[in-house]
Protein backbone atom coordinates (compact mmCIF):
# COMPACT_ATOMS: atom_id res chain seq x y z
CA UNK A 1 0.00 0.00 0.00
CA UNK A 2 3.03 2.29 -0.16
CA UNK A 3 1.95 3.88 -3.47
CA UNK A 4 -1.37 4.74 -1.88
CA UNK A 5 0.39 5.99 1.24
CA UNK A 6 2.50 8.30 -0.91
CA UNK A 7 -0.57 9.65 -2.69
CA UNK A 8 -2.36 10.19 0.64
CA UNK A 9 0.63 12.07 2.03
CA UNK A 10 0.87 14.20 -1.11
CA UNK A 11 -2.85 15.03 -1.01
CA UNK A 12 -2.57 16.01 2.65
CA UNK A 13 0.53 18.11 1.94
CA UNK A 14 -1.28 20.00 -0.82
CA UNK A 15 -4.57 20.14 1.14
CA UNK A 16 -6.39 18.44 -1.75
CA UNK A 17 -9.45 17.40 0.23
CA UNK A 18 -11.46 16.21 -2.75
CA UNK A 19 -8.62 13.85 -3.70
CA UNK A 20 -8.50 12.64 -0.09
CA UNK A 21 -12.12 11.47 -0.38
CA UNK A 22 -11.22 9.15 -3.27
CA UNK A 23 -7.92 8.07 -1.75
CA UNK A 24 -9.46 7.14 1.59
CA UNK A 25 -12.21 5.24 -0.22
CA UNK A 26 -9.49 3.37 -2.12
CA UNK A 27 -7.71 2.63 1.15
CA UNK A 28 -10.96 1.32 2.65
CA UNK A 29 -11.52 -0.97 -0.33
CA UNK A 30 -8.05 -2.47 0.09
CA UNK A 31 -8.01 -2.58 3.88
CA UNK A 32 -6.89 -5.76 5.64
CA UNK A 33 -9.76 -5.76 8.16
CA UNK A 34 -13.25 -4.36 8.66
CA UNK A 35 -11.95 -2.04 11.38
CA UNK A 36 -9.27 -0.65 9.09
CA UNK A 37 -11.85 -0.20 6.33
CA UNK A 38 -14.12 1.67 8.75
CA UNK A 39 -11.22 3.88 9.85
CA UNK A 40 -10.50 4.87 6.25
CA UNK A 41 -14.17 5.35 5.38
CA UNK A 42 -14.66 7.69 8.34
CA UNK A 43 -11.79 9.79 7.01
CA UNK A 44 -13.31 9.75 3.52
CA UNK A 45 -16.64 10.80 5.01
CA UNK A 46 -15.18 13.71 6.96
CA UNK A 47 -13.44 15.08 3.87
CA UNK A 48 -16.56 14.45 1.76
CA UNK A 49 -18.68 16.45 4.18
CA UNK A 50 -16.05 19.16 4.36
CA UNK A 51 -15.96 19.61 0.59
CA UNK A 52 -19.61 18.93 -0.28
CA UNK A 53 -18.39 15.90 -2.24
CA UNK A 54 -21.11 13.96 -4.10
CA UNK A 55 -19.92 10.67 -2.52
CA UNK A 56 -20.83 11.79 1.02
CA UNK A 57 -24.21 10.06 0.97
CA UNK A 58 -22.77 6.82 -0.45
CA UNK A 59 -20.00 6.78 2.15
CA UNK A 60 -22.57 7.45 4.88
CA UNK A 61 -24.63 4.50 3.65
CA UNK A 62 -21.54 2.26 3.72
CA UNK A 63 -20.72 3.35 7.26
CA UNK A 64 -24.31 2.75 8.35
CA UNK A 65 -24.22 -0.75 6.85
CA UNK A 66 -21.15 -1.43 9.00
CA UNK A 67 -22.87 -0.08 12.10
CA UNK A 68 -20.53 2.92 12.23
CA UNK A 69 -23.03 5.65 11.33
CA UNK A 70 -26.47 6.13 12.80
CA UNK A 71 -29.43 8.34 11.95
CA UNK A 72 -27.92 10.10 8.97
CA UNK A 73 -30.36 11.92 6.74
CA UNK A 74 -29.54 13.41 3.36
CA UNK A 75 -30.97 16.89 2.97
CA UNK A 76 -32.48 18.08 -0.32
CA UNK A 77 -29.31 20.11 -0.94
CA UNK A 78 -27.33 16.85 -1.02
CA UNK A 79 -25.60 17.27 2.31
CA UNK A 80 -25.80 14.77 5.12
CA UNK A 81 -27.17 15.92 8.46
CA UNK A 82 -27.92 14.37 11.82
CA UNK A 83 -24.98 12.03 11.70
CA UNK A 84 -23.28 10.49 14.68
CA UNK A 85 -20.24 8.45 13.84
CA UNK A 86 -19.47 5.67 16.27
CA UNK A 87 -16.54 3.31 16.56
CA UNK A 88 -18.69 0.20 17.10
Amino acid sequence: MSGLDDRLLAAHASDDRRALVALYQEAAAGAASPDAAGFYLVHAYVFALDTGHPDAETICTSLAAQGREAQAVASPAGTVTGSSISSR
